[in-house]
């Protein structure tokens, strides 16, 4: 069934109320890249209607922030594409198609395909989004050859759930991480003293108890909401039914088969050349030992980076040198690595494009005094108790027009750092409290989510209905959470 035909009746209130949202979304949200552009006249006239700003100083704000994040954006496709390229390993890949194979109903596929994307995204959020992704797309394989129907729309946003939720809680965790970093912003500021450890942040009790919790009341709603049988559109509709069935180096179906064999052998050469064997520069490139020496001495570095400072070693720099070189140890041949870096570059292109636009719309808001008027209106109303709803809800507003968690924490932070200390609030509470609100309006917009909609082959707005109301199913029990679990 398209997610464009009206709703059946029967099924439970969530369900029905997926349905129902999932229509309007289809039928009126843009292409990502048309969303961008459409938040850019949003916050071009609220900056002047607000703020007193002229058009013209408008503008000059908008081409400023086009550049002013350019080593953040690296850092951002870096994790991305080593999170690309350790999901594509024939290993991984064959573990994810072992996976599929376990659910025996369309619940239980739902269900796995979130809790596996939240859980890999406490790890490394481009890790959940590319594994995410290719999940849903071989949950939803693994289901129509055994005749479960699962409507995959609602699978392909299970495999989202992490950046929805979870990643910024985690290992990389982009407020949490700039923090760590030494003579990061805020120490430049005068806002912190020093850099503030991950102990204080991601390793925190309160952190890991909201994870834990949001994991499980998550997987609760993806349970409810997935559409019975006579309303689930399968992935036949998204994927053309031949792709299901993809042949094997051996001749069969990809089903718990690994191509292993396609990355590892040479491709033959033409006959007259073999007597004279592969070339030296063959065989340089695909030499395992200088391969496997590299990573392993990167591999070192990390590993004495914790050793000498604990779980406060861990950075974004840290952190993407971290999955570089344990990718490179994965695959040891140096040819291979480079090649699926190739592959994994089209996955980052979009984030590449729309990523200074977003910028532009950040320095509008931080130019034009915008952001900073939201996020004092904001925290100004909030309390000793109520200050970590306060910081999740500020977060979640301006994600909404600028969906980068460090970029969006470098302008926000002072302000929200700032009322934390006044109110006696522990800089590491505020943060975590903070980084929530930033990666729950990810369900809403569907700029982080181009990598997996090229994977999926599916739409934004195909998908975008029950990433909405995950969304709204979420915001009651955040406030709750966010309230109540103490520090």
């Amino acid at each position: 069934m398209s997610s464009t035909e009206p709703a059946a009746a029967g099924g439970n209130v969530i369900e029905r109320a997926g349905e129902r949202i999932a229509d309007v979304v289809e039928r009126w949200m843009p292409s990502p890249f048309l969303f961008a552009i459409i938040l850019t006249y949003a916050v071009f006239a609220v900056g002047m209607i607000v703020e007193g700003q002229g058009p013209s100083d408008m503008v000059l704000h908008w081409y400023d922030g086009f550049w002013a994040f350019l080593t953040f954006a690296m850092q951002m496709v870096l994790i991305i594409m080593t999170g690309f390229v350790i999901a594509y390993h024939p290993r991984v890949n064959d573990a994810l198609q072992r996976l599929a194979a376990i659910p025996s109903s369309r619940h239980q596929a739902v269900v796995l395909v979130g809790v596996v994307s939240m859980v890999l995204a406490w790890v490394h959020w481009g890790l959940s989004l590319v594994v995410g992704a290719i999940f849903a797309r071989e949950m939803g394989k693994a289901a129509f050859r055994k005749g479960v129907d699962v409507h995959y729309p609602l699978l392909c946003v299970a495999g989202y759930m992490g950046l929805g939720l979870t990643w910024h809680w985690g290992l990389s965790g982009s407020a949490p991480l700039l923090l760590a970093t030494p003579e990061n912003e805020f120490v430049e500021l005068g806002i912190v003293d020093g850099p503030v450890g991950t102990s204080a942040t991601i390793f925190s009790t309160y952190a890991l108890t909201l994870t834990a919790l949001s994991i499980a009341f998550a997987a609760i709603v993806l349970y409810l909401l997935t559409p019975s049988p006579e309303r689930s559109a399968e992935i036949t509709e998204y994927v053309a039914e031949e792709e299901l069935f993809e042949a094997t180096p051996d001749g069969g179906t990809d089903e718990g088969a690994s191509d292993e064999e396609v990355i590892d052998e040479p491709t033959p050469e033409p006959e007259a050349d073999r007597d004279e064997g592969p070339a030296p520069a063959d065989m340089i490139d695909d030499s395992r030992v200088l391969g496997g020496i590299i990573a392993l001495t990167g591999v070192a570095v990390v590993g004495w980076q914790f050793w000498s400072q604990g779980l406060d070693a861990l950075n974004l720099n840290v952190l993407n040198f971290a999955f570089l070189f344990v990718g490179l140890a994965i695959y040891t041949q140096p040819a291979v690595y480079r090649e699926r870096f190739g592959e994994a570059a089209e996955a980052a292109a979009g984030i590449v494009l729309l990523f200074p636009f977003f910028a532009g719309i950040q320095g509008m808001m931080t130019g034009s005094g915008l952001a900073e008027t939201m996020a004092e209106g904001l925290l100004a109303v909030s309390t000793t108790g109520t200050f970590p709803v306060i910081a999740w809800l500020t977060a979640a507003v301006v994600n909404l027009f600028v969906p980068s968690g460090g970029g969006e924490w470098i302008v926000l932070g002072p302000s929200v750092l700032e009322a934390a200390q006044d109110l006696g609030i522990p800089i590491g509470h505020a943060t975590m409290a903070y980084a929530v609100g930033d990666a729950h309006t990810n369900l809403l917009n569907p700029f982080w989510a181009i990598p997996l909609l090229a994977i999926t082959n599916i739409r934004a707005r195909e998908m975008f209905g029950y990433a909405i109301t995950m969304l709204l199913a979420l915001i009651p029990f955040l406030a709750v959470a966010l309230y109540v679990v103490p520090y």
